[in-house]
């Protein structure tokens, strides 16, 4: 299979398919773009043909199949590997589980605008203005905070459900997120925060995204290139 991804230190669509295949397992042959949304670009080009969308990530499975949008790679998998048990195994928790992704991908539209995900960037001022000065930062925050300590609580950890499964893939990029900006959690979910950033995978992630030295300024609302 090939994974089609962006920038990793900017992708957090990217992250969330690489992340959930690389730490249960499933093997992948990663294609890395340059996220470039203009018209004639080597990226459009590269995604011609495999999704109409043109953006990433796209799953290409081994016989040329392709998925595209992370929920849909997220079940395409599940159905594909079930014994890597990427969704909790118990009916009400792996519905739980579901909703919870499915409140990231449509929601929270202040968070992913106003701090956007940049793993090698520390932002604490940032971080610190816009929960000051954005009500609406603050508010998408709580409720990630709200459901996070609620499954932590139920399940007993160390992760959402337990065991890893798509439910904290899916958060990864709201985890970094938090990092970057300092953004202000309880404990607990400090906690929570600073082990998904631990996983062998999500740490190999970061690494490549600190390497990349690639200043993107449509995602760089905060610095100007060094």
């Amino acid at each position: 299979m090939k994974l089609y991804i962006g920038n990793k230190n900017y992708s957090s669509w990217s992250l969330r398919p690489w992340l959930l295949m690389r730490q249960s397992g499933i093997g992948f042959d990663e294609v890395r773009l340059r996220l470039d949304f203009d018209a004639g670009s080597a990226f459009r080009a590269a995604l011609a043909g495999i999704t109409p969308t043109a953006k990433v990530p796209v799953l290409v499975d081994d016989d040329g199949f392709a998925v595209w949008d992370t929920l849909a790679i997220t079940e395409y998998l599940a159905e594909r590997f079930p014994d890597k048990q990427l969704w909790p195994a118990d009916r009400l928790s792996r519905a739980r589980a579901r909703s919870l992704c499915a409140e990231m991908h449509a929601g929270f539209g202040a968070l992913r605008e106003h701090c956007p995900m940049n793993v090698e960037a520390s932002l604490p001022a940032v971080g610190a203005r816009l929960l000051r000065e954005l009500p609406a930062v603050g508010t998408d925050l709580a409720r990630i905070v709200q459901m996070w300590q609620t499954e932590l609580e139920r399940s007993g950890g160390p992760f959402l459900f337990a065991a890893f499964s798509a439910a904290d893939a899916y958060f990864a990029p709201v985890a970094s997120r938090i990092a970057t900006y300092a953004l202000a959690v309880p404990p607990s979910v400090s906690a929570y925060v600073a082990r998904v950033l631990e996983l062998p995978a999500m740490a190999e992630w970061s690494a490549d995204a600190r390497a990349e030295h690639d200043f993107l300024p449509f995602d760089e609302p905060y610095r100007e290139r060094r």
